[in-house]
Protein backbone atom coordinates (compact mmCIF):
# COMPACT_ATOMS: atom_id res chain seq x y z
CA UNK A 1 0.00 0.00 0.00
CA UNK A 2 1.40 3.37 -1.02
CA UNK A 3 1.56 6.35 1.31
CA UNK A 4 -1.18 8.05 -0.73
CA UNK A 5 -3.45 5.00 -0.43
CA UNK A 6 -2.78 4.81 3.31
CA UNK A 7 -3.78 8.45 3.79
CA UNK A 8 -6.96 7.86 1.80
CA UNK A 9 -7.80 4.86 3.95
CA UNK A 10 -7.18 6.80 7.16
CA UNK A 11 -9.28 9.67 5.85
CA UNK A 12 -12.15 7.29 5.03
CA UNK A 13 -11.93 5.65 8.48
CA UNK A 14 -12.00 9.08 10.15
CA UNK A 15 -15.09 10.10 8.18
CA UNK A 16 -16.79 6.81 9.03
CA UNK A 17 -15.97 7.24 12.72
CA UNK A 18 -17.42 10.75 12.79
CA UNK A 19 -20.54 9.59 10.93
CA UNK A 20 -21.15 6.75 13.40
CA UNK A 21 -20.46 8.99 16.39
CA UNK A 22 -22.78 11.67 15.02
CA UNK A 23 -25.59 9.20 14.36
CA UNK A 24 -25.29 7.82 17.89
CA UNK A 25 -25.23 11.32 19.40
CA UNK A 26 -28.34 12.29 17.47
CA UNK A 27 -30.42 9.42 18.75
CA UNK A 28 -33.17 10.29 21.21
CA UNK A 29 -32.17 9.06 24.64
CA UNK A 30 -34.77 7.97 27.19
CA UNK A 31 -34.35 7.28 30.89
CA UNK A 32 -37.33 5.25 32.10
CA UNK A 33 -37.36 5.34 35.90
CA UNK A 34 -39.41 2.98 38.08
CA UNK A 35 -40.25 4.42 41.48
CA UNK A 36 -41.34 3.02 44.86
CA UNK A 37 -39.59 -0.34 44.98
CA UNK A 38 -39.91 -1.77 48.53
CA UNK A 39 -43.31 -0.16 49.10
CA UNK A 40 -44.97 -3.52 48.39
CA UNK A 41 -44.19 -7.04 47.23
CA UNK A 42 -46.12 -6.23 44.05
CA UNK A 43 -43.87 -3.24 43.38
CA UNK A 44 -40.76 -5.36 43.97
CA UNK A 45 -41.82 -8.01 41.48
CA UNK A 46 -42.76 -5.49 38.82
CA UNK A 47 -39.71 -3.24 39.21
CA UNK A 48 -37.49 -6.24 38.58
CA UNK A 49 -39.67 -7.37 35.67
CA UNK A 50 -39.66 -4.03 33.85
CA UNK A 51 -35.90 -3.66 34.33
CA UNK A 52 -34.97 -7.16 33.15
CA UNK A 53 -37.66 -7.81 30.53
CA UNK A 54 -38.82 -4.31 29.68
CA UNK A 55 -37.62 -0.77 29.05
CA UNK A 56 -36.85 0.58 32.52
CA UNK A 57 -33.18 1.14 33.30
CA UNK A 58 -33.26 2.72 36.78
CA UNK A 59 -35.29 1.75 39.84
CA UNK A 60 -35.79 3.75 43.03
CA UNK A 61 -35.87 2.00 46.40
CA UNK A 62 -37.66 3.28 49.52
CA UNK A 63 -35.57 2.22 52.49
CA UNK A 64 -38.14 2.79 55.31
CA UNK A 65 -40.77 0.61 53.64
CA UNK A 66 -41.76 -2.89 54.83
CA UNK A 67 -40.55 -4.75 51.74
CA UNK A 68 -37.08 -3.18 51.69
CA UNK A 69 -35.06 -6.28 52.50
CA UNK A 70 -36.81 -8.37 49.87
CA UNK A 71 -36.16 -5.58 47.36
CA UNK A 72 -32.50 -5.45 48.37
CA UNK A 73 -32.12 -9.19 47.86
CA UNK A 74 -33.73 -9.01 44.42
CA UNK A 75 -31.38 -6.20 43.43
CA UNK A 76 -28.37 -8.18 44.66
CA UNK A 77 -29.49 -10.95 42.32
CA UNK A 78 -29.74 -8.45 39.46
CA UNK A 79 -26.60 -6.30 39.80
CA UNK A 80 -26.92 -4.81 36.31
CA UNK A 81 -29.94 -2.74 37.41
CA UNK A 82 -29.15 0.89 38.22
CA UNK A 83 -30.50 1.75 41.69
CA UNK A 84 -31.40 5.04 43.32
CA UNK A 85 -32.16 5.72 46.98
CA UNK A 86 -35.66 7.20 46.86
CA UNK A 87 -35.30 9.44 49.91
CA UNK A 88 -38.53 9.09 51.83
CA UNK A 89 -40.22 11.51 54.23
CA UNK A 90 -43.88 10.82 53.38
CA UNK A 91 -46.25 7.86 53.77
CA UNK A 92 -49.16 8.42 51.40
CA UNK A 93 -51.37 5.32 51.57
CA UNK A 94 -54.27 4.56 53.92
CA UNK A 95 -53.84 0.78 54.13
CA UNK A 96 -50.10 0.66 54.79
CA UNK A 97 -47.79 3.07 56.59
CA UNK A 98 -44.10 3.63 57.28
CA UNK A 99 -42.10 6.07 59.33
CA UNK A 100 -38.56 7.08 60.26
CA UNK A 101 -35.97 4.34 60.75
CA UNK A 102 -34.10 6.59 63.20
CA UNK A 103 -35.19 8.17 66.50
CA UNK A 104 -36.48 11.34 64.80
CA UNK A 105 -39.79 12.37 66.40
CA UNK A 106 -40.01 15.70 64.58
CA UNK A 107 -40.34 13.80 61.29
CA UNK A 108 -43.30 11.68 62.39
CA UNK A 109 -46.99 12.20 63.06
CA UNK A 110 -48.77 11.25 66.29
CA UNK A 111 -48.79 7.57 65.25
CA UNK A 112 -45.08 7.46 64.46
CA UNK A 113 -45.51 7.52 60.68
CA UNK A 114 -44.38 10.02 58.10
CA UNK A 115 -47.04 12.54 57.07
CA UNK A 116 -49.19 11.63 54.06
CA UNK A 117 -48.72 14.72 51.90
CA UNK A 118 -45.65 16.67 50.83
CA UNK A 119 -47.57 19.91 51.42
CA UNK A 120 -47.68 19.11 55.14
CA UNK A 121 -43.93 19.70 55.31
CA UNK A 122 -44.37 23.41 54.64
CA UNK A 123 -45.83 23.99 58.11
CA UNK A 124 -44.35 21.01 59.92
CA UNK A 125 -42.07 21.92 62.86
CA UNK A 126 -39.13 19.64 62.06
CA UNK A 127 -35.51 19.58 63.16
CA UNK A 128 -33.07 19.72 60.27
CA UNK A 129 -30.58 17.64 62.25
CA UNK A 130 -33.16 14.85 62.46
CA UNK A 131 -33.80 15.09 58.71
CA UNK A 132 -30.07 14.65 58.15
CA UNK A 133 -29.84 11.70 60.54
CA UNK A 134 -32.77 9.98 58.83
CA UNK A 135 -31.61 10.55 55.27
CA UNK A 136 -28.08 9.44 56.13
CA UNK A 137 -29.43 6.22 57.58
CA UNK A 138 -31.54 5.58 54.48
CA UNK A 139 -28.52 6.08 52.23
CA UNK A 140 -26.16 4.01 54.36
CA UNK A 141 -28.58 1.10 54.73
CA UNK A 142 -29.21 1.05 50.98
CA UNK A 143 -25.49 1.14 50.20
CA UNK A 144 -24.82 -1.61 52.73
CA UNK A 145 -27.46 -3.94 51.33
CA UNK A 146 -27.34 -3.12 47.61
CA UNK A 147 -24.09 -3.09 45.61
CA UNK A 148 -25.33 -1.05 42.65
CA UNK A 149 -26.59 2.22 44.20
CA UNK A 150 -25.61 5.16 41.99
CA UNK A 151 -27.94 8.05 42.76
CA UNK A 152 -30.48 9.79 44.99
CA UNK A 153 -34.06 10.79 44.18
CA UNK A 154 -36.93 12.25 46.20
CA UNK A 155 -40.16 10.44 47.03
CA UNK A 156 -43.06 12.81 46.31
CA UNK A 157 -40.54 15.67 46.30
CA UNK A 158 -40.61 15.91 50.10
CA UNK A 159 -36.82 16.09 50.63
CA UNK A 160 -36.75 19.05 48.21
CA UNK A 161 -39.65 20.98 49.71
CA UNK A 162 -37.53 23.45 51.68
CA UNK A 163 -34.32 25.09 50.36
CA UNK A 164 -32.37 23.98 53.44
CA UNK A 165 -33.49 20.40 52.89
CA UNK A 166 -32.51 20.46 49.22
CA UNK A 167 -29.12 21.86 50.20
CA UNK A 168 -28.78 19.00 52.67
CA UNK A 169 -29.52 16.40 49.99
CA UNK A 170 -26.89 17.95 47.71
CA UNK A 171 -24.39 17.77 50.55
CA UNK A 172 -25.17 14.10 51.16
CA UNK A 173 -24.87 13.31 47.45
CA UNK A 174 -21.41 14.83 47.42
CA UNK A 175 -20.35 13.10 50.62
CA UNK A 176 -21.51 9.65 49.49
CA UNK A 177 -20.38 10.26 45.87
CA UNK A 178 -23.86 9.71 44.47
CA UNK A 179 -25.66 11.35 41.56
CA UNK A 180 -28.44 13.76 42.50
CA UNK A 181 -28.63 16.28 39.70
CA UNK A 182 -28.74 15.48 36.00
CA UNK A 183 -27.40 17.40 33.03
CA UNK A 184 -29.37 18.29 29.88
CA UNK A 185 -32.31 16.04 30.76
CA UNK A 186 -35.94 17.06 30.25
CA UNK A 187 -39.11 15.37 31.42
CA UNK A 188 -41.15 13.79 28.65
CA UNK A 189 -43.76 16.38 27.57
CA UNK A 190 -47.38 15.70 28.48
CA UNK A 191 -48.82 13.23 25.99
CA UNK A 192 -52.15 12.24 27.49
CA UNK A 193 -50.77 9.44 29.66
CA UNK A 194 -52.72 10.41 32.76
CA UNK A 195 -55.98 10.73 30.83
CA UNK A 196 -55.82 7.22 29.35
CA UNK A 197 -58.60 4.98 30.70
CA UNK A 198 -57.39 1.54 29.60
CA UNK A 199 -54.18 -0.35 28.99
CA UNK A 200 -54.69 -0.01 25.25
CA UNK A 201 -55.03 3.77 25.56
CA UNK A 202 -51.91 3.89 27.75
CA UNK A 203 -49.93 1.81 25.28
CA UNK A 204 -51.07 3.89 22.30
CA UNK A 205 -50.25 7.17 24.05
CA UNK A 206 -46.82 5.91 25.09
CA UNK A 207 -45.97 4.76 21.56
CA UNK A 208 -47.06 8.13 20.13
CA UNK A 209 -44.80 9.82 22.67
CA UNK A 210 -41.86 7.64 21.62
CA UNK A 211 -42.38 8.44 17.95
CA UNK A 212 -42.26 12.17 18.71
CA UNK A 213 -39.05 12.21 20.76
CA UNK A 214 -36.55 14.61 19.23
CA UNK A 215 -33.13 13.41 18.02
CA UNK A 216 -30.22 14.55 20.15
CA UNK A 217 -32.34 15.14 23.26
CA UNK A 218 -32.38 13.21 26.52
CA UNK A 219 -35.73 12.56 28.22
CA UNK A 220 -36.85 11.30 31.62
CA UNK A 221 -40.09 9.39 32.21
CA UNK A 222 -41.04 8.40 35.77
CA UNK A 223 -43.73 5.90 36.76
CA UNK A 224 -44.64 3.31 39.39
CA UNK A 225 -44.92 -0.28 38.16
CA UNK A 226 -46.71 -2.91 40.25
CA UNK A 227 -49.07 -5.81 39.62
CA UNK A 228 -52.80 -6.06 40.22
CA UNK A 229 -52.59 -8.38 43.21
CA UNK A 230 -54.82 -8.55 46.27
CA UNK A 231 -52.02 -6.82 48.15
CA UNK A 232 -52.03 -3.83 45.80
CA UNK A 233 -55.83 -3.70 45.78
CA UNK A 234 -55.67 -3.16 49.55
CA UNK A 235 -53.35 -0.19 49.08
CA UNK A 236 -54.64 3.22 48.12
CA UNK A 237 -56.18 6.42 49.37
CA UNK A 238 -59.20 8.56 48.57
CA UNK A 239 -57.50 10.08 45.53
CA UNK A 240 -56.13 6.80 44.12
CA UNK A 241 -58.74 4.07 44.50
CA UNK A 242 -57.57 2.24 41.38
CA UNK A 243 -53.86 2.19 42.16
CA UNK A 244 -53.49 -1.59 41.61
CA UNK A 245 -55.07 -1.44 38.16
CA UNK A 246 -53.23 1.71 37.14
CA UNK A 247 -49.81 0.48 38.21
CA UNK A 248 -50.36 -2.86 36.54
CA UNK A 249 -50.96 -0.95 33.30
CA UNK A 250 -47.57 0.69 33.81
CA UNK A 251 -45.95 -2.74 34.09
CA UNK A 252 -47.75 -3.89 30.95
CA UNK A 253 -46.68 -0.83 28.96
CA UNK A 254 -43.06 -1.07 30.12
CA UNK A 255 -42.93 -4.70 28.92
CA UNK A 256 -45.13 -4.29 25.83
CA UNK A 257 -43.70 -5.92 22.67
CA UNK A 258 -45.18 -3.03 20.65
CA UNK A 259 -43.39 -0.48 22.82
CA UNK A 260 -40.10 -2.38 22.64
CA UNK A 261 -40.41 -2.69 18.86
CA UNK A 262 -41.08 1.05 18.50
CA UNK A 263 -37.99 1.87 20.56
CA UNK A 264 -35.88 -0.38 18.35
CA UNK A 265 -37.31 0.99 15.10
CA UNK A 266 -36.97 4.60 16.24
CA UNK A 267 -33.38 4.00 17.37
CA UNK A 268 -34.08 5.31 20.87
CA UNK A 269 -31.26 4.69 23.32
CA UNK A 270 -32.45 3.51 26.73
CA UNK A 271 -30.15 4.85 29.43
CA UNK A 272 -29.77 4.98 33.21
CA UNK A 273 -28.56 7.67 35.62
CA UNK A 274 -24.90 6.86 35.10
CA UNK A 275 -25.19 8.27 31.56
CA UNK A 276 -26.63 11.65 32.56
CA UNK A 277 -25.92 12.19 36.24
CA UNK A 278 -23.38 14.47 37.86
CA UNK A 279 -21.58 12.28 40.38
CA UNK A 280 -21.34 13.94 43.78
CA UNK A 281 -23.78 16.71 42.79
Amino acid sequence: MTTKQLFRLLFFITLLFHFVASSQTNKPRLLVRSDDMASSHAANESCIKVATKGISRSVEIMVPCPWFFEAAQLLKENPAIDVGVHLTLTSEWDGIKWGPITPSPSLADADGNFVAETSQWYNKPYKLAEVETELRKQIELAKREIPNVTHLSSHMGAPDVKPEMKTLVKKLAKEYNLIYETENVVYVPDFGWNKAQSFQEKETAFIEMLVNLMPGKTYLFVEHPANESDEMKAVGNKTMLTVARDRNWVTQVFTSPKVIKTIQEKGIELIDYTKVGLRGK
